[in-house]
């Protein structure tokens, strides 16, 4: 099984997002599952960012806490890295930088903090500058030195780089070739083949598996656009902001139309606007934006007007760690807005799950005509995954009982018309055969003002049934593992460490199980049923609270025997779960 880990760190501005690309593409189209996750710290210039590649014949989805190759482009990435690879790993890095001499007791550059390394200098930029006069061209230098690493061959690196640039024209496509071929050629001639065991990639390509990477932002994006999005207004917020980009660069070919908001107000109003005439429209933002949007979101609860909104969270309060992850808006997005209303939550746990719980979104946003809330996280909108060949055909547009024309022989028109599923005809505004009356007040079945109790108790009681439904249809949760006694319950990309931690758990003996939330309100029957089958329950989860861990007990009486938590700004690991499990097993 192969299961290698490159990691890239540097300054900001010194590329290392480049080489990742690079790689991570290159290897998808060779039939290789790969998952990119991007550290980078909230600043333009210097500071200290990585990217870790992990690649392998299976799927993968989580980052491993040891790498096989680190590709050092300065000397504080070894000094902060080098403790964190297997042994007789690998470390890359210019050869102006020198290690340290244990002979006469120098310390000069390179500060490494373990000794069973294999340390291969390499003219980076002396080698860019020679093959296309530009020190820039580095990183493609680094990506044919870790290809030879690899014993791949070089043509597989040549044609990604031939797209990656193609924008760019033929000179500068030549020159990162040859500065790649350069990196390829040195590495070839002085560093001996086997150098790297555990580097090497065996899996022949399957021509017939047909694979995609892009990140959550991205897979948001093409889920929303094949579910009929026409209209998206969002403001700039990380981690957000991928969405609203790649919507950007499909709105000429496509007929969407993108727009940036002055605000978050204005963003969700736009949408709201935009869903209200007929079209299936979204926003999307993070925590800071969401609370402004939630006077919006209210809205959309007493007009009942479908509503998508993207939730990328990062750690907060107020800026909190823009460039971070964590899982603390479960309960904003459950509880945000004034008075009650029903919605529903999704969290997908990858980018796969993402482009379809956005068609899931859609269609339960008109169906019920509630706003509905994607939690994503900066792990999930801004890593890369490898995505099977996605299906349009599997694609549904449920529209609901939206109307484009009301037949004049029937009763009147009422847009609040009390039906037995909460759920009333919805005439597109301008139709011919009736004029329909929305409002933000309480109203009456025809959408005017009123103020009686007996309507609002009727109108808040036909907005609420619709809850049942929604609960009704609740998507499952996944299931992993066969052990019997211990269950590990996780939501959004918590997904990959749990079942990589329930495998590593089961193989030292644990009867242990691991369940995959995708929609966590309301929350499937089903994981009270499955979760009745085990003594012990642990939460996991990216919050100091134990927000989901609430949830579970007040929605579906689920009382936890306990729970791991990871609030730190960076992705949880299975590692980490299962050092947790260690400490947690012993108050169970």
């Amino acid at each position: 099984m192969v299961d290698l880990t490159i990691k890239i760190a540097g300054a900001a501005g010194q590329g290392m997002q480049t080489i990742s690309t690079i790689l991570a593409r290159s290897l998808t189209r060779q039939g290789y599952y790969v998952y990119c996750y991007q550290d980078l710290m909230s600043r333009i210039r210097g500071g200290h960012n990585y990217a870790t590649i992990r690649i392998s014949d299976h799927p993968v989805g989580g980052l491993s806490e040891e790498s096989n190759i680190l590709i050092a482009l300065n000397a504080e990435s070894v000094k902060l890295h080098s403790g964190e690879m297997i042994p007789n790993g690998v470390i890359v890095y210019d050869d102006k930088l020198q290690p340290f001499d244990k002979a006469q007791g120098k310390n000069e550059d390179l500060e490494i903090q373990n000794d069973e390394l294999n340390l291969f200098p390499v003219p980076m930029e002396k080698l860019a500058v020679e093959a296309g006069q530009n020190k820039i061209l580095v990183n493609s230098v680094a990506c044919g030195v870790c290809f030879n690493l690899m014993e791949y061959d070089f043509d597989v690196l040549a044609d990604t780089l031939g797209d990656i640039f193609a924008a760019k024209g033929d000179a500068m496509v030549e020159a990162n070739i040859r500065a790649a071929r350069a990196g390829y050629e040195y590495a070839r001639k002085n560093f001996p083949e086997g150098t790297c065991p555990y580097c090497q990639l065996k899996l022949e390509r399957e021509k017939s598996k047909a694979r995609l990477l892009m990140n959550g932002s991205q897979a948001a994006g093409l889920g929303a656009i094949l579910s009929g999005l026409k209209f998206m207004s969002a403001y700039p917020m990380s981690p957000s902001t991928g969405i609203m980009e790649y919507i950007a660069s499909q709105q000429v070919e496509l007929g969407i139309i993108m727009e940036q908001a002055e605000d978050e107000i204005a963003a969700i109003n736009m949408a709201l606007g935009a869903s209200f005439a007929g079209v299936r429209s979204m926003t999307a933002t993070s925590g800071g934006g969401f609370a402004l949007m939630t006077e919006g979101l209210s809205l959309a609860g007493m007009t009942e007007t479908p509503l998508v909104i993207f939730l990328a969270q990062r750690p907060g309060p107020a800026t909190g760690l823009p460039t971070r992850t964590e899982q603390g808006d479960l309960m904003f997005a459950l509880y945000g807005g004034h008075g009650e209303f029903p919605r529903a939550i999704l969290a997908p746990g990858d980018a796969e799950e993402t482009v379809h719980c956005m068609n899931r979104a859609f269609n339960l946003a008109d169906r019920y005509q509630i706003p509905v809330i994607i939690l994503g996280d900066q792990n999930l909108n801004d890593s890369f995954w490898t995505v099977d060949a996605i299906d349009p055909g599997r694609f549904s547009i449920d529209r609901g009982k939206l109307l484009d024309k009301w037949d004049e022989t029937q009763e009147e028109y009422k847009r609040y018309h009390l039906t037995p599923d909460g759920i009333s005809p919805r005439l597109i505004p301008g139709s011919p055969g009736a004029v329909g009356y929305w409002d933000s007040d309480e109203h009456t079945e025809e959408g005017h003002i009123a103020e009686s109790a007996s309507v609002r108790r009727q109108m808040t009681a036909k907005r609420m049934k619709k809850i049942q439904s929604l609960q009704a249809e609740a998507l499952a949760p996944v299931m992993c593992g066969t052990g019997d006694q211990v269950l590990l319950i996780g939501f959004g990309t918590t997904k990959w460490p749990v079942m990589k931690a329930v495998e590593a758990l089961a193989r030292k003996g644990e009867k242990i199980s691991g369940l995959h939330i995708k929609q966590p309100y309301p929350l499937s029957s089903e994981i009270r049923t499955i979760s009745e089958g085990f003594s012990k329950i642990i939460v996991v989860e990216q919050n100091a609270t134990g927000q989901l861990e609430k949830l579970l007990l007040t929605e579906s009486g689920i009382k936890a025997s306990g729970s791991i938590r990871k609030f730190d700004g960076r992705p949880i690991t299975a590692k980490y779960i299962v050092d947790s499990y260690e400490t947690v097993r012993q108050t169970l």
